[in-house]
């Protein structure tokens, strides 16, 4: 499971594009804005990740899904040398060598669904983190190559800034990954707190859940925070897609915060109008640096 995942489709001026598919899509208000060009690259990025993910959340087994992701593997190396028989990788192959992306970056998202294959539990923090990375930071990697940036502290901001957006999209899903038989938060945690995987398991809601949720949920505002920390303000213009993505779930998570982590009782969500909102705040603020939007957005914790 990526931070990526959406299912619901609506009717779009990019209809043909896969952004476009869900228009509710944090993604799609993240990119929204950006040059022809770059948004085309990250939407064939976008499609790899989808198909990517859609191996590992099918219906077929295990054992089905890990040869099908070893083929697909495969055939992303051929596609470098052009010979993949499936299109959107011959495409993806042309954005890599444009944008000079480094391949590595794609085979560790790949280990990533792996993961997903072959662990429901996670026994620490640091365990999950690398989940986190390669669910997340990868594309945050990759996609940064497709911006551009001077600095190379640019790169800490997008590998904080993933692990802070697939933590929080972990705590709004624990619900439904349960259902599914996965339990991501670690079992050091749950021990820390004296929660278990049976009440996990029951959407058991009570005061040690809570706790156990405060603590998670300050851990992905700290990765927020300690991504901002990396990001030169030479680069902020280059990243406002990102900074985008980060807000919309900053405020997923404060969201989360605001039931006091019932996220058993409460489907946790950003409406479209405010993704809208915070994509065009982000456009503003690149164009029209009055005093009065520097002040509102420095503010912000991405």
């Amino acid at each position: 499971m990526t931070f990526l995942a959406v299912h619901t489709t609506v009717s779009d001026p990019f209809v043909n594009s896969p952004l476009a598919q869900n228009k509710v899509s944090n993604f799609y208000y993240s990119f929204l804005f950006l040059p022809k060009p770059k948004r085309e690259a990250i939407e064939t990025i976008y499609a790899f990740c989808r198909q990517s993910d859609d191996i590992v959340d099918g219906g077929r087994s295990v054992r089905e899904k890990r040869q099908h992701l070893r083929q697909w593997a495969d055939e992303l190396e051929k596609s470098l040398y052009g010979v993949s028989r499936i299109p959107i990788l011959n495409k993806l192959s042309a954005v890599i060598k444009r944008f000079n992306i480094p391949l590595h970056h794609f085979y560790d998202l790949l280990k990533g669904m792996e993961m997903d294959l072959r662990k429901r539990r996670y026994k620490t923090w640091s365990e999950l983190e690398q989940y986190c990375y390669r669910a997340a930071s990868t594309v945050g990697l990759i996609s940064a190559e497709v911006f551009g940036y001077k600095h190379p502290d640019t790169r800490q901001y997008a590998i904080n800034l993933g692990i802070a957006l697939q933590l929080t999209n972990i705590l709004r899903d624990i619900r439904a990954d349960a259902k599914k038989g996965r339990i991501y938060l670690p079992e050091e945690d749950l021990k820390r707190f004296g929660y278990t995987e049976e009440e996990l398991m029951r959407a058991v809601y009570n005061e040690r859940f809570v706790a156990l949720m405060k603590f998670e949920a300050d851990r992905a505002r700290s990765y927020f925070l300690k991504a901002k920390s990396f990001l030169h303000e030479e680069d902020k213009p280059f990243m406002y897609a990102a900074r985008t993505m980060g807000l919309i779930y900053f405020q997923l998570l404060r969201r989360i915060e605001a039931v006091n982590y019932d996220v058993f009782s409460n489907r946790i969500r950003i409406p479209s109008v405010l993704k809208m909102l915070v994509a065009v705040a982000f456009r503003i603020r690149q164009h029209v640096p009055t005093p009065l939007v520097r002040s509102l957005t420095r503010q912000l914790p991405i």
